[in-house]
């Protein structure tokens, strides 16, 4: 479209598949993503917060690394804001408060469904290499990942698993936890590796279903909800 402008929220904590991506989505485009960074950085803002892990009460990452820094580049300016939610999901995702910005939904408008986006990007750009193992892009440590995924980072980038892993934080004398993943931490996860593997695997159904595990998983109920921006 004449005149489109494509940006990218950068959270500084992204996959490196991710800003392979955004690389080859430049080339092929043959224009500028512009990078939206916000003023501090993911550990200032969780210190802010009282050192508490994002969560999906409490999404102050999505706010503050996603949403401020492109309110901030869009300003008082009108703006069409097109999200690439499928017309096969049942959410809306972001929709901005400010007057000044107008959320759209090509896929949907035009009934666009998962195998018709994943078309696509095969016969343009090619499909994002973070599909091999994670149903979502964002964040290394994203705490909507289910356990698969996060078996998949381990797998991947055990060293990102290892950085997620300083974050979270045990208090045996309060008997309190922050994870990442519901009931679990990363160490026990990572224990639990190949059995959470396994019952991933076991869910695959006939041979000539040629989806990934993971995608199979997300149908079958595994999947936890999306983050509503990081995700678009």
């Amino acid at each position: 479209m004449p005149e489109m402008e494509y940006y990218f929220s950068d959270t500084g904590k992204e996959l490196p598949e991710v800003y392979s991506f955004l690389d080859k989505l430049e080339a092929y485009l043959g224009v500028e993503i512009k990078r939206l960074s916000a003023e501090r950085d993911f550990d200032h803002y969780m210190k802010m917060q009282g050192h508490l892990l994002p969560s999906p009460q409490r999404r102050w990452c999505t706010r503050m690394l996603k949403i401020k820094p492109f309110e901030d580049f869009i300003g008082g300016d009108r703006a069409v804001s097109y999200i690439g939610i499928r017309a096969d999901e049942n959410r809306k995702g972001y929709i901005s408060t400010k007057q000044n910005i107008e959320a759209r939904y090509p896929f949907i408008e035009d009934g666009l469904v998962r195998d018709d986006v994943f078309r696509i990007l095969r016969e343009s750009v090619g499909v994002p290499e973070y599909y091999n193992w994670r149903s979502r892009s964002g964040c290394y440590f994203c705490f909507f990942q289910r356990r698969d995924e996060w078996v998949g980072l381990l797998r991947n980038h055990p060293e990102l698993f290892k950085e997620a892993q300083k974050y979270e934080k045990l208090d045996p004398q309060a008997g309190a936890r922050y994870t990442w993943s519901q009931g679990s931490t990363l160490a026990e996860i990572a224990e639990r590796a190949d059995e959470i593997e396994e019952k991933a695997i076991k869910m695959m159904r006939k041979p000539k279903d040629k989806r990934t595990w993971q995608e199979i998983l997300a149908e079958e109920g595994e999947d936890d909800e999306t983050c509503l921006a990081c995700a678009l």
